[in-house]
């Protein structure tokens, strides 16, 4: 009898013991292609999930996609494995994502930049556009030629979101302002090749653009570089890439990607939110960089323009097309 009970009491500590461990919280972030290194949009999610991990004391699994198959392949091995929160960075990770979660109802998934719509997944989108438009504006008030450039990555709704508000803001400082628009590619590699990024800019610059717009992750890095080689200005995007080449680049449009994982992380299991979470200029979620690498070449003028259109786009006084709603844009 007394060995009955020792048995029971062993059996009912192992399953205590068990489910706090399903409740813990054991955060994975899946990187897309480009690498966690991408001084851009991958980099950002990886300083918000070291940021966590850094006050929290607890690691966190990460994979970095080689190629598009790897997607669902990484998420369902973090899910396997028990990880909870899983967070997949990118559009491009949506069907995976959706795929995995309704396999395993009981973890949490988060998505940056894409919608699903299941009960265990948040998704968390930004107002690219808004964002946008106020460096826009900034360009427009820069450029000495009257033309401005934007270098996107894939050729997709979302890349197109930020080339429209930023052409909004451009029109708002110059009404006649020439703005020169290309994309990288067509596929994820277009996220991944400096190379290109380069020879675009050097295009738009020989057509007289002074100040160029990149919205294209790793390959954003050759259209800085270019811009600086060649005496025209650049913005950057998601990071702060100022530091890149101080005095070269006016600004970076900010979408704090950082922020949005180290919430996911910190909030865990217990404090999860499924839905969606759009994050704007109202919720610090986009917004424009200012440091010392910048502050000489934006002048007092330009940040009071740049924070009067910010209260306004808050408040409803300026309204920024979303080029997703409907795939046009009021300006080109």
């Amino acid at each position: 009898m007394l060995r009955r009970s020792l048995f029971g009491a062993v059996a009912a500590l192992a399953l205590t013991v068990s489910s706090a461990f399903a409740a813990e919280n054991k955060p994975a972030i899946v990187f897309d292609i480009g690498g966690k290194f991408d001084k851009s949009f991958n980099e950002s999610m990886f300083n918000g999930a070291e940021k966590f991990k850094a006050e929290a004391g607890v690691a966190y699994g990460e994979f970095e996609i080689a190629n598009e198959a790897q997607r669902e392949q990484a998420i369902r091995n973090f899910a396997d494995q028990g990880y909870s929160p899983i967070i997949a960075a990118g559009f491009a990770q949506a069907a995976a994502v959706e795929k995995v979660a309704k396999e395993y109802p009981e973890l949490k998934f988060a998505i940056v930049d894409m919608v699903v719509d299941l009960p265990n997944v948040q998704s968390i989108v930004f107002n690219e556009h808004e964002g946008s438009y106020i460096v826009g504006l900034l360009a427009g008030m820069a450029s000495k030629s009257g033309k401005v450039g934007f270098v996107g990555g894939m050729d997709i709704p979302l890349i197109r979101k930020f080339a429209c508000g930023y052409a909004q803001g451009v029109k708002a400082a110059k009404a006649d302002a020439t703005i020169f628009q290309n994309m990288t590619g067509d596929t994820g590699a277009a996220w991944n090749d400096p190379v290109k990024g380069g020879e675009i800019t050097k295009g738009q610059m020989a057509q007289g653009a002074d100040v160029v717009y990149a919205a294209a992750g790793a390959t954003g890095l050759g259209v800085l570089q270019a811009a600086a080689d060649g005496g025209a200005l650049s913005i950057g995007v998601d990071a702060n890439q100022n530091y890149l080449h101080p005095g070269k680049v006016l600004t970076s449009m900010l979408k704090r990607v950082d922020v949005a994982v180290y919430n996911v992380m910190k909030n865990g299991n217990d404090n999860f939110k499924p839905g969606i979470q759009a994050l704007g200029l109202a919720e610090d979620g986009v917004g424009y960089a200012m440091d010392d690498n910048n502050k000489p070449l934006v002048t007092a003028e330009m940040q009071a323009a740049a924070e009067k259109a910010k209260a306004d786009i808050i408040s409803g006084a300026i309204k920024v097309h979303d080029y997703t709603t409907d795939n046009t844009c009021p300006v080109q």
